[in-house]
């Protein structure tokens, strides 16, 4: 069934057609932090495109069907959850989420000889009994996402993005602060920090040492003491935050027209319709008072 397959060399053709094959199958995932891992179901090590495919790791997939067209490419890659490879501890964390894969078809004898079989990235990933589950998604995947604009009140962008543009850089709205306490992994407690009470409320959190390094939350609550400044996040954290971790809070934005103009300044680019009706104007009775001017119903 390998006959034919797009890009393949007239070598390895050559050897799929003997009838007489030395094929496995490997693996290449690429997480967002920039860590590399290689899995093969042959039963010792290959090595090539700079990187190590490790045998006896559980590791296998299901068939892949591809499919033209927009439709989702169907395919799954099945393993055992490994302390030197895929642990349960990372994939809680999200450290594979949106992770880019690539399958080969190799000759194990000769790995020169290979065609790549699939690209795109991991989805949805699930583990029950020491094994972990997860969905590949092919490179059309990103087409079939929600395009265009929403109209409602509250800005659609991303605070910091291209859409939004504001300047995270500027001085005060990304602080970085150590952990002084730790509560539930959900609350946690710094120094004094001078911006006043709220300022990160609705903002995220990234950890930067330790061992959720690269971890991020959303912030809930933002509370300011004499002696100390205290985060709530909306929920903990999948790795424990110990104290004396590093962590950068990022100023909060609440989507509103107000908070854009006065904290950002940033109104001229605001991506929301703060004039649009709301679905209580469906119930309001007719006005004579000469004040239906078409102007701005915001108070």
């Amino acid at each position: 069934g390998a006959a034919g397959l797009m890009g393949i060399s007239q070598s390895f053709q050559t050897h799929l057609d003997s009838g007489t094959t030395t094929l496995a199958r490997c693996w290449q995932i690429a997480r967002r932090d920039g860590m590399v891992l290689g899995f093969t179901d042959h039963d010792l090590d290959l090595s090539f495109a700079g990187t190590l495919f490790r045998a006896g790791t559980g590791l296998t997939a299901q068939t892949l069907e591809q499919a033209t067209g927009l439709s989702v490419d169907n395919s799954e890659a099945i393993g055992a959850l490994s302390d030197a490879a895929i642990t349960e501890t990372d994939i809680a964390a999200g450290r594979f989420d949106g992770a880019q894969v690539t399958t080969w078809m190799v000759n194990w004898a000769d790995v020169a000889q290979r065609v790549v079989l699939f690209r795109g990235t991991l989805g949805d990933i699930s583990r029950s009994g020491g094994a972990f589950r997860a969905e590949l998604r092919g490179l059309s995947e990103p087409l079939n996402q929600p395009q265009g604009r929403v109209f409602q009140r509250a800005c659609s962008a991303v605070l910091g993005d291209s859409a939004c543009g504001v300047d995270l850089s500027i001085a005060g709205y990304e602080v970085e602060a150590e952990v002084l306490a730790v509560q539930d992994n959900r609350v946690l407690t710094f120094a004094p920090i001078e911006q006043e009470e709220g300022w990160f409320e609705k903002g995220r959190l990234r950890v930067l040492s330790g061992a959720a390094e690269g971890l991020e939350g959303l912030i809930k609550t933002d509370t300011r003491t004499s002696d100390h400044r205290e985060i709530g996040l909306w929920a903990p954290l999948a790795v424990d935050v110990q104290i004396g971790d590093r962590l950068r809070l990022q100023v909060g934005c609440d989507k509103r027209f107000d908070t854009c103009r006065l904290r950002f300044a940033n109104h001229l680019n605001f991506r929301g319709f703060p004039d649009i009706p709301g679905e209580d104007w469906l119930a309001v009775g007719p006005r004579d008072d000469g004040s239906n001017t078409g102007g701005s119903l915001r108070r």
